[in-house]
């Protein structure tokens, strides 16, 4: 049998992928099935004084149009925040409700208004333009810095405050600042960001009168929440009746894992109208208006030094925005998401965050790629970058001076985390050497004498992923814990079917499980099936997001393993005539220690299921379930380095060179995790030089609300990445992994935007870097040098 372990495996579900048979959420259809269309609101704040629903009630082929009284009127319930953050005062965070569709106010451009039904998608877009609201328009905050004096978007939150919140200790900070021989200070935007999936946000609801039983088919990265939300605080839904299927979803990068206004009215819709299944499927405008955003901060950071550039005290002020409503994790992402991340890879002895969150008229703002751990490292490693030109010193020896050390582990950060395990300086040393760091000044000057700027930069990253030991995260608000659960099933033929709570939208979970298990029980990994994505299918289940599939789902799959391993050794002992004790099992073969004596777990299975003379003690079959709850985040680091060169006549800023070492910890694919970390820089990258949510500040609409005004990174505006990995595993999860699905979306706008800094010799530039912005100061770095 092979081993698969470590191995370059091509992905298993790519023939589906490639050949064009994969099965989306649009795929799907319903016996008899009916199309909804919502209506949005076309204003980012306004009073809904009547909606008139007649005439499209009247037109051809509508089959129903419900608004928000109808649902008031059925009880049903607000969209919750599952996170509670309490404040600096010990107050909890404002919690406004969302009413799946709008009862008297809307409060951003693309709010749900009203939800039309039809025999077909056209008949319900055409009657959703004769749906008739009368609003009368209130003054509206789209701009993040303005919320705190802007008009009131809820009478709940005062100033749009949703919470002033602190992390670390503010008087040590301060002291260490009083004693400082050196202070840099930054101030930056970290801006706002639309996801974009291949395949858009769809749904469809079915209810049963039968058997009084809802089935929702979702785009949905985590399906089992997606039940308990529904079930739990919006519809009042015993969870055995609630069905919920997540197929190929065509991506996800954190937008698809909360529950949406679109899937709550589908599934209630269809009970309204007896059973009648209605599928939703949005418009790319629609995703671009009403999907959650991400980012979106303003930061003012300062780091006091020693005369020798040691870091001895940072402090950060941010202020967040979390658009017009709370999602589902909105509220955890600007704190414990990001605050806890302000330490990075640095022994910087007291830090202090002050994070005060803010509502807008804008669409809500949740996680995204990386979620917090983004923009806490862009606050670093842009500081510590600061930091090294106030002191005159190689941004690589001023990292280098601060990291924490190998032997330093478990290391407590001041911001509440504790590290597990890592080797900074190792992964500098070989970003270093890849990128030939010694004959930059050399290549800096071949690009002067072309009339071209080049500079380079730095990004040494954290993340805590793995999320995370129910107990801490309950602790800190957590409305849910945070365990993956797994089911091995050995079938009566010897192939393996692996039931997981994870959910693979894209980051080849089929094909790494696979190899885990086959690797565990020594057999082909084209014998063992994953299956994910069904509530029907998988009884318990958390999802994918915060890179934990691997550190916390294949755990849970490794526990399952064990157990099948030791109910084998049960049989063995039996078919063996030994002792269970004396039973060992390697590779694949259960032997009877010190003899020749053994079955293969082939065999195994088939005797269980075959259990004609087994002992009352034994227990046919061979399926297994276990639950894993991590003990301690995992902390995946790296060092990214860009290489850019600008042409000050164009503004262009090509990237020249860019190299990643990773610690992702225990690696099962190096193929399909160097791909992940490609898509991660990708991401970043088109943070750093092209994307940006603009709303026009005075009417408050979305002026990128399409690819010709939103700028998506193309394969031509990226290099081809090099990529190179340490491997400290992780000490606290039986895989040893630690995650690597957000590190590139993590350490690439830093990376990109200190080489741009360092090109342009000015640091008065914000994300994105876009060829105007670079021109402008291209054209003023050379001015003094042309006159």
């Amino acid at each position: 049998m092979p081993d698969t372990g470590a191995q370059r495996v091509l992905r298993k579900e790519d023939n589906r992928f490639l050949t064009g048979r994969g099965h989306y959420t649009d795929d799907f259809n319903r016996q008899g099935q009916a199309f909804g269309v919502f209506v949005r609101s076309e204003m980012a704040h306004a009073r809904i004084k009547s909606i008139d629903t007649s005439q499209a009630e009247q037109a051809p082929g509508v089959v129903a149009v419900f608004t928000g009284k109808d649902m008031e009127a059925d009880g049903v319930g607000s969209l919750p925040c599952g996170w509670t953050v309490t404040d600096k005062h010990g107050n909890p965070h404002k919690a406004p409700p969302h009413w799946p569709l709008a009862r008297d106010r809307v409060r951003y451009v693309g709010d749900h208004v009203a939800f039309v039904v039809a025999e077909t998608d056209a008949q319900a877009r055409d009657a959703a333009e004769l749906v008739e609201v009368d609003y009368e328009p209130l003054d509206a905050v789209v701009e993040t810095g303005k919320a705190l004096n802007g008009p009131q978007v809820h009478d709940e939150a005062p100033d749009n405050l949703c919470f002033d919140w602190e992390i670390g200790d503010k008087q040590a900070t301060d002291d260490a600042f009083a004693k400082a021989d050196r202070v840099s200070k930054i101030e930056l935007v970290n801006n706002r960001l639309i996801p974009n999936a291949i395949e858009p946000r769809a749904a469809i609801g079915e209810y049963d009168p039968g058997t009084d039983e809802y089935t929702l088919y979702s785009t949905s990265q985590n399906p089992h929440l997606l039940r308990l939300i529904l079930c739990a605080f919006v519809l009042n839904l015993p969870e055995h009746k609630v069905r919920v299927v997540a197929p190929d979803v065509g991506g996800g990068f954190g937008s698809k894992i909360y529950c949406y206004a679109e899937e709550t009215v589908c599934v209630w819709a269809s009970k309204k109208l007896n059973g009648r299944p209605i599928k939703w499927l949005a418009t790319r405008t629609e995703a671009f208006q009403a999907d959650a955003h991400g980012r979106d901060h303003i930061t003012t950071a300062e780091m006091a030094m020693d005369k020798d550039g040691k870091f001895l005290g940072m402090r950060v002020d941010t202020l967040a925005n979390l658009g017009a409503y709370l999602s589902n994790f909105a509220t955890a992402v600007p704190t414990y998401l990001y605050g806890t991340l302000l330490a990075g890879q640095y022994k910087t002895p007291a830090i202090h965050g002050n994070v005060k969150a803010v509502f807008t008229n804008t669409a809500p703002v949740d996680a995204y790629r990386g979620a917090g751990r983004p923009e806490a490292t862009y606050v670093v490693e842009r500081l510590v970058e600061r930091c090294a030109r106030d002191m005159n010193m190689d941004p690589a020896e001023i990292r280098r001076r601060n990291f924490v050390q190998p032997d330093e582990f478990p290391y407590q950060t001041p911001v509440a985390l504790t590290y597990d395990s890592g080797q900074y300086e190792l992964a500098l040393d070989e970003a270093l050497k890849m990128i030939d760091y010694p004959n930059f000044a050399q290549r800096r000057q071949e690009s002067e004498r072309k009339g071209k700027l080049r500079g380079i930069g730095f990004s040494a990253y954290i993340e805590a992923c793995g999320i995370a030991p129910s107990q801490v995260v309950g602790a800190l608000g957590a409305g849910v814990g945070l365990w993956e659960s797994a089911q091995v099933r050995f079938n009566a033929t010897g192939s393996i079917s692996v039931f997981t709570g994870s959910h693979s939208h894209g980051q080849g979970h089929e094909t790494t499980f696979a190899q885990m298990v086959a690797d565990k029980f020594g057999t082909d990994y084209n014998n063992v099936d994953i299956v994910h994505g069904d509530t029907g299918r998988i009884p318990m289940g958390m999802g994918t997001y915060g890179s934990r599939s691997l550190a916390v789902g294949g755990s849970a799959i490794l526990r399952a393993c064990d157990k099948v391993v030791e109910k084998g050794k049960k049989i063995a002992a039996h078919m063996l005539e030994a002792s269970v004790d004396d039973i060992e099992f390697d590779s694949g073969t259960f032997r009877v220690a010190g003899t020749d004596k053994t079955k293969s777990i082939g065999e195994i299975a088939f005797a269980a299921y075959v259990p004609h003379d087994f002992p009352q003690d034994v227990e046919p079959g061979l399926d297994e379930t276990a639950f894993y709850d991590p003990a301690n985040f995992t902390y995946p680091s790296g060092v990214h380095i860009a290489e850019i060169e600008i042409d000050p006549d164009t503004g262009e800023t090509e990237i020249a060179d860019w190299v990643a070492v990773d610690d992702f910890g225990r690696v099962i694919n190096p193929m399909i995790v160097e791909g992940q970390v490609h898509g991660g820089i990708a991401q970043g990258v088109g943070q750093a030089l092209l994307e940006n949510a603009v709303y026009d500040p005075d009417s408050g609409q979305l002026v990128t609300g399409s690819y010709q005004d939103y700028t998506m990174p193309r394969a031509d505006d990226l290099p081809s990445f090099r990529v190179g990995m340490t491997e400290t595993p992780c000490p606290h999860n039986p895989v040893g992994a630690k995650g690597c699905g957000e590190a590139g979306a993590i350490a690439a706008p830093a990376a990109l935007m200190n080489a741009i800094t360092d090109a342009l010799g000015t640091e008065e530039i914000q994300m994105p870097a876009t060829r105007e912005k670079v021109w402008r100061l291209a054209q003023q770095r050379l001015a003094p040098a042309a006159e």
